[in-house]
C-alpha cells in the first residue's frame, strides 16, 4: 500500500524494535480473533491486554490456546475498564483512588488471571486510558508486576516499575480528527527513526474490515522486513516472559 511508503523508506536507514500492544480483551472477542490471525498469519508477537472483569471462559480458553502456540503473550489491563474520576479525563486508577483500593484491584484482578492463564500471564500492567499515578507504580511494585506500560506522552512517573511505552497509537487523533493514514505512517515513520522502541497500540473492539486490511499491509511489512525485530513487551524489559 502506497501510504506505507514512508514508513519502509525510514526502516531501510537502519534496525528498529517493534512491539505491539492490543488491548482490551474482554470485549468484542469476534473482532479480537480476527486481529489476532492476522498477527498468526505472519508469525508476529502480540501483547495482549485482558480486562480481568471481563475475563469469562470461553475468552480464557481461547487466549489460552493461543498463548500456548506462541506468539500471543497475555498480561493485565486494569481491573474493570472504568472511571473512578468525577472530573476531567476518564482513568480508573487516577487520583481520586486511595492507594488501598488500587492495591486491592490490582491484586484481585492479577488474581483472576493467574488462575485463568497460570504461567502464561505475563507481570505487565496497562491501566486503562494509559493513565495511573505515582500510587499505583507503588501499589504494582506491591502485588509483584514488573513493568507497566502507558503512552510515551504521559507525564513521568515517580515508580519503583520499569515503563515500555506504546510510541505510536494506531486510532489517534488530533483534537478530535482520526489521523489519515498517511498521517498514521509519518508518525509509525518518525518513531523507527527516533532510534528508540517502536510500541504500537490496537484497540481490537473499534477495528473493522478495513483497518484489518490496513494493519494487515502493515504487519506484511514488519514481517519481511530485515532491519525489523519484533518482540513482547517482556523481552524489550528483560522480564522473563
Amino acid at each position: 500500500m502506497s501510504w506505507l511508503e514512508p514508513v519502509r523508506v525510514a526502516l531501510d536507514e537502519g534496525p528498529c524494535t517493534v512491539f505491539v500492544r492490543a488491548d482490551d480483551a474482554g470485549w468484542g472477542d469476534e473482532r479480537l480473533w480476527a486481529l489476532l490471525d492476522l498477527f498468526d498469519r505472519r508469525s508476529l508477537p502480540v501483547d495482549v491486554a485482558v480486562i480481568p472483569a471481563a475475563l469469562h471462559p470461553a475468552l480464557a480458553a481461547e487466549l489460552t490456546v493461543r498463548a500456548r502456540v506462541g506468539g500471543v503473550h497475555l498480561h493485565q489491563h486494569g481491573w474493570a475498564h472504568v472511571n473512578h474520576e468525577p472530573v476531567g479525563r476518564k482513568c480508573e486508577f487516577g487520583p481520586s483512588r486511595p492507594y488501598e483500593d488500587q492495591v486491592a484491584d490490582i491484586a484481585r484482578g492479577r488474581a483472576v488471571l493467574g488462575d485463568a492463564f497460570g504461567d502464561l500471564l505475563d507481570p505487565v500492567f496497562t491501566p486503562p486510558w494509559n493513565r495511573c499515578t505515582s500510587g499505583t507504580a507503588a501499589a504494582l511494585a506491591a502485588c509483584g508486576i514488573a513493568v507497566l506500560s502507558r503512552d510515551s506522552t504521559a507525564a513521568p512517573l515517580d515508580s519503583p516499575v520499569p515503563e515500555v511505552p506504546i510510541t505510536v497509537d494506531w486510532f489517534g487523533s488530533r483534537k478530535g480528527v482520526r489521523w489519515t493514514p498517511y498521517e498514521l505512517a509519518d508518525r509509525l515513520a518518525a518513531a523507527v527513526r527516533s532510534g528508540r522502541p517502536v510500541g504500537v497500540m490496537l484497540h481490537h473492539a473499534v477495528t473493522d474490515r478495513g483497518e484489518l486490511t490496513a494493519l494487515g499491509a502493515l504487519l506484511a511489512l514488519l514481517s519481511t522486513h530485515p532491519n525489523v525485530d519484533a518482540i513482547p513487551l517482556t523481552t524489550l524489559a528483560a522480564v522473563p516472559g
